[in-house]
């Protein structure tokens, strides 16, 4: 094929994209801002250690195994994925550790040795969930172009499974009684942008993502997925150019037909895949005058997710006792999904999450070193906290509770290497509109059909991918969104 396909960004998505395009044999340019591929997936890398900037779960590796067929590769060949177990640590701050797994016997034991009673409810959890999954999962890999498509027969026979009417917390009550171990199911609902009392239950299939497929790592960091995606890219011809930003699409009579580079030069296309953030891209990529459904005006109206204060420390010693995951949830959780999500104020007691990676995997740091990942959920920038001021109030806060909570004594005489990102800096260093890490909120009237649509609504043979789009956030559905989008660029071709 003839056809030039520029995409902007090399991010999981575009990368993806990117990939099954050029093995297609699309001629493939991909143009990335930065200076290595990853977009948030990115490898962070201080001194001789090594770390995730965003993502740290892999679930349903099967998704992946079948991006990289399309793209006419193995997965194996490529990355060595381990599977967790334990999955994670759940620390509930009362003494209480619930360790999950995907085997149902070990998680039915684990769940009767905290909350006694309660462990037949997984079965009914699994078996509903299973059902919910087969029901959605097809209605999350096709695109949602026109309004027939919300409301085809696949979707009308998922909508039985939808639970819309219930909250996400409300759902988890068919199946436990206990308030602790309900949130051990939904507390993914905060990345979404949602509080679990306010999410649909819809999205109960989150955590069942999990028990289904496990969770896994890839030896090297997660980072090396999108390396390995970049080298089929290449292997099947197609270019990559980093620290090579674009400013603007260029648009004629309503289609895309190239991209203007910073430096001035501009690169024709048939047809070009967005992969910057959503919103960053409407208010600086598109021109102002070839938008109509999707403006800057109308995205200020928009839900967005919460941001994340993040933390990197790379230290001259292990704490073994640490799992490869850990979440602490705050003693009174639900006021701390309060104040990021509706009073977008700071938690001065906030949930938080760790990644121990060394314990799992060696490449990350120096021998008896190891790599500390700290995520903490806080409002985006719709706030307004000013993170100049607060950033190191916060730092001491949150090593005081890595101390107390994670266990991780005398702490700062350790730290060899430490980073910072704070919501001010997602926004402004890494062009994510509001600090929003991960993207538009997934309420119901921001999913599928009223989602921006892999085939963008404004632009002709201009198409969209990665968190912002449909399917949505986390990696599955980013992969999905590059593979929809590829999907959609071949049938044009073909006809």
């Amino acid at each position: 094929m003839n056809q030039r396909i520029v995409v902007v960004g090399a991010g999981p998505g575009g990368l993806t994209a990117a990939m099954i395009l050029a093995a297609r044999g699309f001629q493939v340019q991909v143009f990335e801002k930065a200076p290595q591929v990853g977009g948030r997936n990115a490898a962070l890398r201080t001194g001789q250690y090594v770390f995730e900037t965003g993502p740290t779960f892999l679930i349903m590796p099967g998704i992946l195994e079948e991006m990289f067929h399309l793209a006419g590769r193995k997965l194996a060949d490529y990355l060595d994925i381990r599977a967790l177990e334990p999955m994670y640590r759940l620390d509930f701050g009362d003494g209480r550790r619930l360790e999950p797994s995907c085997d149902a016997a070990r998680m039915r034991a684990e769940i009767e040795r905290l909350f006694p009673g309660e462990g037949n409810g997984l079965d009914r959890y699994l078996a509903r969930e299973k059902e919910k999954f087969d029901r959605l999962l097809p209605c999350l890999r096709v695109p949602y172009l026109r309004l027939r498509d919300y409301l085809s027969a696949r979707m009308r026979r998922a909508l039985l499974y939808l639970d819309a009417h219930l909250s996400l917390f409300g759902e988890l009550g068919k199946y436990f009684r206990d308030h602790m171990l309900r949130l051990a199911f939904t507390f993914q609902a905060k990345y979404l942008g949602m509080s679990p009392w306010k999410c649909p239950g819809t999205f109960s299939i989150i955590s069942y993502l999990e028990h289904y497929a496990g969770i896994h790592h890839p030896i090297g960091g997660l980072h090396r997925i999108s390396h390995a995606m970049a080298k089929i890219v290449a292997e099947h011809g197609g270019t990559i150019c980093t620290s090579t930003p674009v400013r603007q699409l260029i648009v004629r009579d309503g289609r895309a037909v190239g991209v203007e580079l910073s430096s001035g030069e501009t690169v024709p296309a048939d047809a070009v895949v967005v992969n910057a953030d959503i919103g960053h891209a409407i208010c600086n990529l598109f021109p102002r005058s070839a938008l109509r459904k999707w403006t800057p005006e109308k995205l200020r109206k928009k839900k967005f997710s919460c941001s994340t204060f993040m933390l990197y420390l790379g230290l001259d010693r292990r704490y073994d006792h640490l799992t490869h995951h850990t979440i602490f949830f705050a003693s009174d959780y639900r006021r701390n999904v309060e104040e990021i999500t509706d009073k977008l104020v700071l938690s001065d007691e906030p949930s938080f999450y760790v990644q121990n990676a060394a314990q799992t995997d060696p490449t990350l740091a120096p021998p008896g070193h190891s790599t500390i990942y700290v995520l903490v959920p806080v409002p985006n920038n719709r706030s307004g906290i000013d993170w100049k001021q607060q950033r190191e109030r916060y730092r001491e806060l949150i090593l005081g509770l890595l101390e107390r909570r994670a266990g991780l004594t005398d702490l700062a005489r350790h730290i060899q290497v430490e980073r910072i990102i704070t919501p001010h800096d997602w926004e402004h260093g890494a062009n994510v509109y509001l600090g929003a890490t991960f993207n538009l909120a997934h309420s119901v009237d921001q999913m599928l059909y009223f989602r921006p649509h892999n085939r963008f609504d404004d632009i002709e043979d201009c198409y969209l991918v990665g968190g912002g789009t449909h399917p949505g956030s986390g990696l599955p559905t980013i992969y999905e969104s590059g593979r929809i989008a590829a999907d959609l660029i071949s049938r044009q071709y073909a006809q």
